[in-house]
């Protein structure tokens, strides 16, 4: 875990932060250190595709720190339907007694909608009742005496939003840490442009803004990195930094995504989490299984094929 502490600005949240190794993800608890309320953002349930296997280890560690920290957790909150971890936000709702609100953006149901022909399964679309609530552009709330303002910061996937908890941003997958560039933006429903769009505006925040990302992924073995300043993304981030043309980004970005393999973790995990991380309902005898589109993304593989054969 690491752990940020609250700057002398006003409304500014403590920030502890917790590494999931497997899907280099980071997961965040942010809370107001007046009241000691508290918000928990892109929880990860862990997965094993090769055993078919979930456990709660990840969210078990949140659990601990919340409860030893004495924190009044008010939302579970993810900022986008994950294609590359579970998420455990509905687990940690139940543990928590069901008094914390689960949120996401409301473009949520348009992914539902793309998701479910993919798995051939109608079931999927339409359901906003996993959610407490669907968080539109311009929406605010506090977290004790921390303002939250959500905007919408599409590119990655088409219902991604940020959450800005007074000097500290939940830029998830837009950011990467500035030696690691930006995210990918080829799943369906992704742009390039609507990143750059996205990246231009967090960046349009004043330099000391604390910039909290969704992934990193250790380039060069360094150890797992999860935060810079606006001020540092514009200085040295290899993709975005002052001086880049969005032609240039579109074309680094739209080439380096051509290469990327599928997530391993994609097919399973957008079925569990258009469902607010909720596991498929076993049947009379117990059994829960998963669904896996054939052949949908094999122009991917191939694309990937081609440019190994280039190198």
């Amino acid at each position: 875990m690491q752990f940020f502490p609250s700057s002398t600005e006003t409304g500014s949240p403590n920030v502890a932060a917790f590494y999931e190794k497997t899907t280099g993800s980071w997961q965040y608890v942010a809370w107001c250190p007046a009241t000691r309320a508290a918000v928990i953002i892109d929880p990860v349930l862990d997965f094993d595709p090769a055993a078919g296997a979930t456990w709660t280890a990840s969210a078990d560690e949140i659990l601990h720190y919340v409860t030893s920290e004495g924190l009044e957790v008010e939302g579970v909150l993810d900022t986008h339907p994950h294609a590359d971890h579970f998420s455990s936000a509905a687990y940690l709702k139940e543990k928590l007694g069901g008094v914390p609100k689960q949120a996401i953006g409301e473009l949520v149901m348009k992914v539902q909608e793309i998701w479910s022909d993919f798995y051939a399964d109608d079931s999927l679309n339409g359901r906003d009742d996993y959610w407490d609530r669907l968080f539109k552009a311009g929406d605010t709330f506090k977290v004790g005496k921390c303002d939250v303002e959500v905007s919408l910061s599409t590119g990655h996937t088409l219902a991604s939003i940020t959450y800005k908890i007074g000097d500290a941003v939940f830029a998830h997958d837009t950011f990467m840490a500035p030696d690691s560039g930006t995210s990918r933006a080829d799943f369906p429903g992704g742009s390039s442009s609507e990143l750059w769009d996205s990246l231009q505006a967090i960046l349009a925040l004043p330099g000391q803004i604390r910039v909290f990302v969704g992934h990193d992924y250790c380039k060069g073995g360094r150890a797992e990195a999860c935060m810079a300043t606006v001020a540092e993304h514009k200085a040295s981030n290899i993709h975005v930094k002052d001086g880049t043309t969005k032609e240039e980004f579109i074309s680094i970005r739209d080439a380096r995504d051509a290469t990327l393999p599928l997530p391993g973790q994609m097919l399973y995990a957008l079925q569990i989490n258009i469902r607010g991380g909720r596991l498929p309902e076993p049947d009379p005898q117990g059994r829960a299984v998963l669904r896996v589109p054939l052949n949908r993304f094999a122009s991917k593989i191939a694309s990937n094929f081609e440019h190994s054969a280039r190198e």
